[in-house]
C-alpha cells in the first residue's frame, strides 16, 4: 500500500475559504454578558446566600405548585423515558420512589409494631 500525503491543493476548490477574513481565528465566546438575576436561576445554581431571595421570588398558588412539579414532571420524562436507548433506570427510579414515600406515610404503624421491653 502507498502512503498518501495530501499537499494544500488536494482537495477541491470550494472546500478552502475564499476571503482572507474566513481565515482568521474565532473570537472568544463571552458565556454571558450580563448577571442572571437570582430568581432566574437554578436550585443548584444558586449560592447559600441567595437561598432566600430564590425562595421569596417561587410561585406557592396553586396554580405556581402545580406548574412546578409538571415541569419537574416533563423534565423527568425527557431525561428517562422519551430517549432512544432507554434502560431500566428511570422506571427503577419511580418505583424506589414509591416505596420511600409509601414507607414514610405507614412509619406510625411501623413504629407501633416493633417488639418492645416492657418493664
Amino acid at each position: 500500500m502507498k502512503n498518501y500525503k495530501f499537499s494544500h491543493n488536494a482537495l477541491p476548490r470550494f472546500f478552502y475559504p475564499q476571503s482572507p477574513a474566513a481565515c482568521k481565528p474565532f473570537a472568544p465566546v463571552k458565556m454571558a454578558d450580563r448577571a442572571v438575576p437570582v430568581i432566574e436561576k437554578r436550585l443548584m445554581e444558586v449560592k447559600l446566600g441567595e437561598i432566600g431571595t430564590w425562595v421569596g421570588g417561587r410561585d406557592f398558588t396553586p396554580n405556581g405548585m402545580f406548574s412546578s412539579v409538571r415541569k419537574g414532571y416533563e423534565r423527568y420524562l425527557n431525561k428517562y423515558i422519551y430517549v432512544k436507548k432507554g434502560g431500566i433506570g428511570g422506571l427503577s427510579m419511580v418505583l424506589a420512589g414509591y416505596v420511600l414515600l409509601s414507607y414514610v406515610w405507614s412509619f406510625d404503624h411501623i413504629k407501633h409494631d416493633r417488639m418492645r421491653k416492657y418493664h
